[in-house]
């Protein structure tokens, strides 16, 4: 059973942090801190929790200049993947940025992830830089 929830206390941003880290960052060598950006105040974050309260996955959303959104930051538990996890936080996400009234989402995917968005209904439009120095990227979208 998958319960998808929004940090609100300083523990639970605190462990979303952590997570986001520790899938995203840590595997490079990259410092804490490295798993934020600017817009975190202004984004919505979402956190998938098992049973226990344990978290599976996460991933975030924003506001992008156009007016449309930006899936970021978006990892699951090695363990929890190929069972609805980030399907789950793909789609909560999407309604949100229906809800704030974005027409088009995009995503920079890592290429291991490709066949994961095109199944949610992405379409790749162009390459984007390799981040962290090896991890090649593509731009993908949706409409919503």
């Amino acid at each position: 059973m998958i319960k998808l929830s929004e940090p609100r206390t300083s523990t639970e941003f605190e462990a979303y942090y952590d997570f986001r880290w520790r899938y995203l960052r840590a595997p490079w060598e990259m410092p804490r801190g490295s798993e934020k950006d600017e817009l975190e105040d202004s984004a919505i974050h979402i956190t998938a929790l098992d049973e226990t309260g344990r978290i599976l996955g996460v991933g975030r959303v924003h506001r992008t200049d156009d007016g449309n959104a930006q899936i970021r930051y978006m990892a699951t538990k090695d363990s929890a993947r190929g069972q609805g996890v980030g399907a789950a936080i793909v789609a909560h996400l999407e309604q949100c940025a229906r809800d704030f009234g974005a027409a088009t989402m995009v995503i920079n995917a890592r290429e291991n992830a490709l066949l994961f968005y095109e199944k949610l209904g992405y379409e790749i439009f162009t390459d984007s830089p390799t981040l962290i120095g090896t991890i090649a990227h593509k731009l993908m979208r949706k409409r919503l």
